[in-house]
């Protein structure tokens, strides 16, 4: 079957591009030309992975990215956003709203396509039950891979999937060190660049959802989890 691509910007010409460039890739593509029915289309589709441009009318590309990932049923979605603007900041702000990577334009289509096809690649969970060492049974956050949530004394919590993939990791070995450039690796994968405060910001969102007392900070080193 194929995997289905959502492009969202509001240049018909940018989206008539890469629709042609998709379609010959052996992608189904689906169009929206703003945010508002990127979203709309997205709740009905599910599409495997959004194109989203940032500079757009009514609501910009930042906004409809964390819109998206507090969809329960979008939230592990893959969206990689699209963007003539390249400043750190820029690219910072697009993945503190949850997105799974960030494309500068202009790009030529074959390398846009080829970095496609890598980001969807590395979407499977990094970490499954079969790295997890024996946990405690009566651990109070428990991770469910098949339906891909958290458990927190009893209650399920929904994560964007960046979050999820960093908690398992964490997870994985209870009380271990991951120093940052492993994380970096493991959970956003080796080609994509970020930098500390995208995995701090990770972390602080991690914290809120599941309690403060669990991920401890290893100064100047990373972050380990314990019960």
């Amino acid at each position: 079957m194929k995997q289905t691509i959502l492009i969202i910007d509001d240049e018909m010409d940018i989206r008539k591009m890469l629709r042609y460039n998709l379609e010959n890739s052996d992608y189904s593509v689906l169009e929206a030309e703003n945010g508002i029915e990127g979203i709309e289309i997205a709740q009905r589709s599910k599409p495997d992975l959004i194109l989203l441009d940032v500079m757009m009318p009514g609501i910009d590309g930042i906004e409809v990215c964390e819109r998206i990932k507090n969809i329960p049923e979008l939230s592990n979605v893959v969206v990689c956003i699209l963007s003539a603007r390249g400043e750190d900041y820029s690219q910072l702000a697009g993945f503190e709203a949850g997105a799974d990577d960030y494309i500068t334009k202009p790009i030529k289509p074959k390398l846009l396509v080829s970095k496609i096809n890598a980001i969807l690649r590395r979407t499977s969970p990094k970490t499954d039950e079969s790295e997890f060492e024996s946990l405690p049974q009566d651990a109070n956050i428990q991770i469910d891979f098949d339906q891909y949530l958290v458990i927190k004394d009893g209650k399920e919590i929904v994560l964007p999937r960046k979050e999820f993939e960093l908690l398992a990791l964490l997870m994985s070995k209870q009380g271990r060190v991951f120093k940052r450039t492993e994380i970096m690796n493991r959970v956003w994968g080796t080609d994509v660049i970020v930098g500390d405060r995208t995995i701090d910001v990770h972390i602080r969102k991690l914290r809120k959802k599941i309690g403060d007392d669990h991920i401890q900070t290893i100064k100047g080193v990373g972050y380990k989890f314990i019960y």
